[in-house]
């Protein structure tokens, strides 16, 4: 029976190898996997930052147009808003003017003219006043002179 035996360990051998050939092809493919995704990995990365820094820039493009149309918007209804504040002040003002309501600026002409009269008036009275009977208080009353005036 050697001789089977023989041969039984040479074909176990032979499988043996063959398994260890295999699992070490296995091995190498693996690695060889690991190296091209790596590879691969790298370049796909870097294209796709080139990718984003495209987008970005056309995003950053977009966004300045908007931002110079919403300026423009901005003004022109600043430009209307404004335009149509006039027309109203002006409408108003004439409205009151019909009705015949002064004006600010009227007002205080007239309030300055005022105050200059009254000085002026201030100006022209006399100096010293009249004598006249004289009022006893209780406050300035002292003694009293004379028994009419008394005042209780």
């Amino acid at each position: 029976m050697e001789p089977n035996t023989q041969n039984e360990t040479a074909q176990e051998r032979n499988v043996q190898e063959e398994i260890k050939d295999s699992v070490h092809r296995i091995w190498l493919a693996g690695l060889g996997a690991l190296s091209a995704a790596e590879e691969e990995g790298g370049k796909i990365f870097s294209r796709l930052v080139e990718r984003g820094r495209d987008v970005e820039s056309k995003g950053k493009v977009e966004v300045d147009k908007v931002k110079v149309d919403a300026e423009r918007f901005k003004a022109k209804a600043e430009n209307a808003f404004e335009a149509w504040g006039d027309k109203v002040d002006e409408k108003l003002t004439a409205t009151l003017r019909r009705l015949g309501v002064p004006t600010r600026e009227e007002i205080r002409n007239l309030t300055q003219k005022v105050e200059e009269l009254n000085a002026k008036i201030e100006q022209l009275k006399p100096r010293v006043t009249p004598a006249g009977p004289s009022v006893v208080t209780p406050e300035t009353a002292t003694t009293p002179t004379d028994p009419n005036n008394i005042i209780v």
